[in-house]
């Protein structure tokens, strides 16, 4: 019987196996990171947005398979983590830059897993010297997590040359690059505006690999997300109210400053206040439990909406 002589070199097939023989269950990573169960609860609070959850997952699979290949001894970049959300107010990029970072601090990508949310106010000073400790600030806060600055473009503005949001890019921009295992940042806003933002510095555009886009919510999930608020708060619409709501929806998206699922959480408060002061000026009749959580058409049809008006909103702010 012989014995294997141990001072022998392996063959390259042997070789091949023994790097084989390491498993990793990707399943049982992505579980047990909680970025499934993540997944799913995107899922139960934002309508539609399925580009945008796809998106997610592409990502979070790409971070699991990463971690996975760092296990079994296999050298590899880390992945560029810092992101872009494009899109108009109120298609859910600051629900899903929260969800995200739930699911980079589950994986390790970050310590913490907060979101700190800052605009240009919260960067840029208004004299020299100011920008710098004002943006490093946030940056303090946000390191160990995800900084969101919503807005971005706000930050570039080539018209006033005494402007000093540069600065605050040229300090976003090293830090970005520095601390890259601890900080990831997603710049936010209106597409167009992104794209100028994108183009006016190139190394801010070659720091940022993942681009994600939020469509605007058709009429049919603006009427299931205000079905969805409501029945969070224990509200229900009548058969009335409903087809109501539905008109009220079509109308609302043909009006100035549209803002998808926040005009609709906005238009149901409204209602709400409508139903509260109905039931209220009926005060010599007792309410049951079903009153007190229906809206009826009437509370709906009272919007201005219905006479062309854009409601709740000042009038002379400029429309972007």
């Amino acid at each position: 019987m012989s014995h294997p002589d141990p001072d022998a070199v392996p063959t390259q097939e042997q070789g091949h196996e023994a790097d084989g023989a390491a498993a990793v269950d990707l399943r049982a990573a992505y579980e047990g990171a909680g970025v499934q169960a993540v997944l799913d609860q995107l899922d139960r609070e934002l309508v539609g947005l399925k580009p945008v959850k796809a998106r997610i997952r592409e990502i979070a699979a790409l971070l699991v398979v990463n971690r996975a290949r760092q296990q079994v001894g296999l050298e590899t970049a880390p992945p560029s983590l810092h992101m872009s959300f494009t899109g108009r107010p109120g298609t859910g990029k600051t629900t899903v830059a929260e969800r995200m970072s739930r699911i980079l601090h589950g994986l390790g990508y970050v310590r913490k897993g907060h979101v700190v949310t800052a605009t240009r106010d919260d960067l840029v000073g208004q004299y020299i010297g100011h920008t710098a400790p004002k943006t490093r600030e946030m940056l303090k806060k946000a390191m160990g997590g995800v900084l969101f600055i919503d807005e971005a473009y706000y930050l570039y503005r080539p018209e006033n040359e005494r402007d000093y949001g540069a600065e605050a890019i040229e300090i976003l921009l090293q830090v970005m690059e520095n601390n890259r295992d601890d900080l990831v940042v997603i710049f936010a806003g209106y597409k167009e505006r992104m794209d100028v933002f994108y183009q006016s510095n190139p190394g801010l555009s070659s720091r940022v690999a993942n681009h994600i886009d939020f469509p605007d919510y058709s009429a049919e999930e603006l009427l299931a997300i205000a079905q969805l608020i409501l029945a969070e708060e224990n509200y229900r619409f009548s058969e009335e109210a409903r087809a109501a709501f539905a008109d009220y929806i079509q109308r609302r998206m043909q009006l100035p400053f549209f803002a998808n699922a926040r005009s609709i959480r906005n238009a149901i408060d409204r209602a709400r206040m409508r139903q509260a002061n109905r039931l209220f000026s009926g005060m010599g009749t007792a309410v049951t439990k079903l009153d007190l959580m229906t809206i009826e058409a009437e509370d709906i049809t009272a919007s201005r909406v219905f006479q062309g008006e854009v409601e709740g909103l000042d009038p002379a702010r400029p429309l972007i």
